[in-house]
């Protein structure tokens, strides 16, 4: 069996540093378990003619979010023995999910894997952007220290309206994170959650359109499919209020890229 991983190029990081497993170097921990099963692993970077010199003859691709290869119709039909399309982390929205329905082909993901990460990275964001950290960084790295113009920005996340598109394993990370803080976070959801398990993460439900409108800052946890891609469009991101803060850790595509610059510019 043939298994082809694409993965980034770690470089001389990959050596000293092992843990990087995402990396072609060191090939998701998993060359020797591969080979000692009398399998062939081959971890290459090139998501163009690399992957498609290769398709052939590949039983089982791995992909990565970070380093996507966008396994396509065309594709999955150079690729007559693939039997499993894996993405190491979380998010299949590279994997053409009809074209592989239609060959019988597995479409698997590690469900849960950086929800820590992704939930931690929402609230350095939102600090980040609250408390204007890099213009207040950057003032002060180039020897300024013009305090008007830093403060003037400047705010404290306690008392702020936190709005929560998608409340999943990292939307509730998010809220139970940002409790201390003393903010309302109203959420969104198509599942509600229990009135104990919003009583524990201090969150309220709220259809989409209010939560946006009244917010301070809209946290998107969405994972991209066929119903969210470019959810947030134009009438929504306009509703926004001026001023405030949208924070997308999920996919790009599900805000509408034109319709953003569009308001932003307004």
């Amino acid at each position: 069996m043939k298994i082809v991983a694409v993965l980034y190029p770690g470089g001389p990081a990959a050596a000293e540093t092992p843990e990087l497993l995402g990396c072609v170097e060191n090939a998701l921990g998993l060359r020797h378990w591969v080979e000692s099963q009398g399998h062939e692993l081959v971890a290459i970077s090139d998501t163009e003619a690399g992957l498609e010199a290769h398709l052939p003859t590949t039983d089982i691709l791995i992909a990565t979010p970070f380093w996507p290869a966008y396994i396509t119709r065309e594709r999955i039909e150079k690729a007559p023995k693939l039997r499993l399309l894996l993405t190491a982390g979380v998010g299949s929205d590279h994997f053409d999910l009809a074209a592989s329905a239609e060959r019988n082909i597995t479409v698997a993901e590690i469900t849960g894997s950086n929800v820590v990460s992704v939930a931690e990275h929402v609230v350095m964001q939102i600090l980040t952007l609250v408390r204007n950290y890099i213009p207040s960084y950057i003032e002060v790295t180039e020897g300024g220290w013009d305090i008007d113009k830093v403060a003037s920005r400047s705010h404290d996340l306690e008392d702020k309206y936190i709005g929560i598109a998608g409340m999943g394993r990292i939307g509730q990370r998010v809220a139970a994170r940002l409790k201390p803080f003393d903010v309302h976070t109203s959420y969104f959801d198509y599942l509600h959650l229990s009135t104990a398990e919003e009583q524990i993460l201090g969150a309220r439900y709220s259809h989409l359109l209010p939560l946006v409108q009244e917010s301070d800052v809209v946290s998107i946890n969405f994972p991209l499919t066929p119903a969210t891609q470019g959810f947030f469009d134009k009438e929504m991101l306009q509703s926004m209020k001026k001023g405030a803060y949208l924070v997308n850790t999920a996919r790009g595509r599900i805000v509408d890229t034109e319709a953003l610059v569009e308001v932003l510019e307004s």
